[in-house]
This record gives structure tokens, C-alpha cells and sequence, in this order.
């Protein structure tokens, strides 16, 4: 019962991020999008220790394949703590920078896509399967939310490098 609350807050909080999506945040940057929301927190705490906030800041365009929490609370316990450790800081960086894709790819270019290089320098795979995206392992879950330096996709799952 706990887990289907959970999945119901998850759908519901995904959904109004959609649509304030729609409302438009073009007057502000990634960073600030994905803070605001509120289903970001590991995330944006997780940019803020790697030292990416700036980056992620800048001009761009970007494109975020963007974890939500209860993304970050799929993996092993002890898994988020270690890798905000400072010393641990590389393997953060390829982490997050392996959820971003130079330029603006919205939806409905990821549909046409089989890969795309990352940030970090290796390839997501794409696939599409009984109506939905995967980036990986991930399903993309919101699209084509937008901030004047790039596009956030939602996903439900955190993508490794290999």
C-alpha cells in the first residue's frame, strides 16, 4: 500500500511538473527549473557537490535526462551519501554529466534517435517499447520541459555510464 501511494504522489507530482512545463520557464535556466520543482532535490544536491551548478547555468542548450528522488532512491542504500563524498567527485561528475546531452533534443526528436552522446562522453541508448522511451534503463516519464537554456525530460531511473 505504501509503495502504490508512493507511485500515486510520484504520477501525480510528475504530472504538474508537466504542466507547469507547459507554462513555460524560458526565463529560467536548468538549474533553477529543476530546483523550483520539488521532485529534484537529489539531483540539483547532487549538481551542487559536483561543482556542475555553473555549467548547467550557462548558455547551453542542454538536454537533461533529469532523475526525479524517488529515481535516486531506487539505487543501494548508501549509494547517494558515498557519491556526495568530495572524494568521490569524479565519479559524480560522470555520472551527472552522463544524463546530459549537448544541444536542445526534444521528444520528439528522441524519437527518431537509436543513441546519443553525452556530456561525459559515452553513448544513452534509446529504444522504444510498448509506447514508451528509454533512455537506457530509464523510462522517460515528462518531456520537452523547457528553460532558456535547454530542455529537461524526466526520467525514472538513474542511467550509469558503463
Amino acid at each position: 500500500m505504501k509503495y502504490l501511494i508512493s507511485r500515486v504522489i510520484t504520477f501525480f507530482s510528475v504530472l504538474l511538473f508537466s504542466f507547469s512545463a507547459s507554462a513555460g520557464h524560458h526565463g529560467k535556466d536548468i538549474v533553477d527549473v529543476a530546483s523550483e520543482n520539488g521532485s529534484f532535490t537529489t539531483l540539483v544536491a547532487a549538481v551542487q557537490a559536483a561543482g556542475l551548478v555553473d555549467t548547467l547555468k550557462g548558455q547551453g542548450p542542454f538536454t537533461v535526462f533529469a532523475p526525479t528522488d524517488e529515481a535516486f532512491a531506487k539505487l543501494p542504500a548508501g549509494t547517494v551519501e558515498s557519491l556526495l563524498k568530495p572524494e568521490n567527485k569524479d565519479k559524480l561528475v560522470a555520472i551527472l554529466t552522463y544524463h546530459v546531452v549537448p544541444g536542445k533534443v526534444m521528444a520528439a526528436d528522441v524519437m527518431g534517435l537509436e543513441k546519443a552522446t553525452t556530456v561525459q562522453g559515452q553513448d544513452i541508448m534509446i529504444t522504444k517499447k510498448d509506447g514508451k522511451v528509454m533512455v537506457d534503463n530509464a523510462t522517460v516519464v515528462a518531456t520537452d520541459v523547457m528553460a532558456k537554456n535547454g530542455v529537461i525530460h524526466v526520467i525514472d531511473t538513474v542511467i550509469m555510464p558503463k
